[in-house]
């Protein structure tokens, strides 16, 4: 079974550092509760796992069905619950993708297999959130 590890060290105030995969990752808050507003905060960081997540299907799988496209870009919008623990209830994510009208077969499928089958992220937020998406082609 694999398994990932990971050591959150505290620096000062409300900064924590750690190494992920050989790279080192800041994390700190607002400075209303206490913290300087040096590096993002840790839920705004599950939403860019999610966008690198799929983004990195959406591309493998662009390469694999030879879609000729020259940008990816991916918007995540969330809502935060009202009340404590607050925890994203809804989020919609549009893929902004340069490319071709004449692959939208291939860009939907592919994009859609990241949703339902590979992003690992994305499955995840299922657990907890209305996980919705669009595609938008600009040529």
């Amino acid at each position: 079974m694999a398994k990932h590890n990971i050591d959150l060290d505290w620096k000062e105030n409300m900064l924590f550092e750690t190494i992920v995969n050989g790279h080192k990752v800041t994390l700190d808050a607002d400075a209303s509760v206490g913290g300087t507003d040096t590096a993002p905060r840790p839920k705004a960081l599950m939403l860019v796992a999610l966008a690198g997540c799929t983004a990195m299907d959406v591309v493998a799988l662009f390469r694999k069905m030879k879609v000729d496209f020259s940008g990816l870009k991916i918007n995540v919008e969330a809502e935060l619950s009202e009340e404590h623990p607050k925890i994203y209830t809804k989020v919609h994510m549009i893929y902004f993708v340069k490319s071709n009208e004449v692959y939208r077969q291939s860009i939907d499928k592919a994009i859609n297999l990241s949703q339902e089958k590979y992003c690992g992220v994305g499955a995840m937020f299922k657990k907890f959130a209305e996980l919705t998406y669009e595609i938008q082609i600009i040529s």
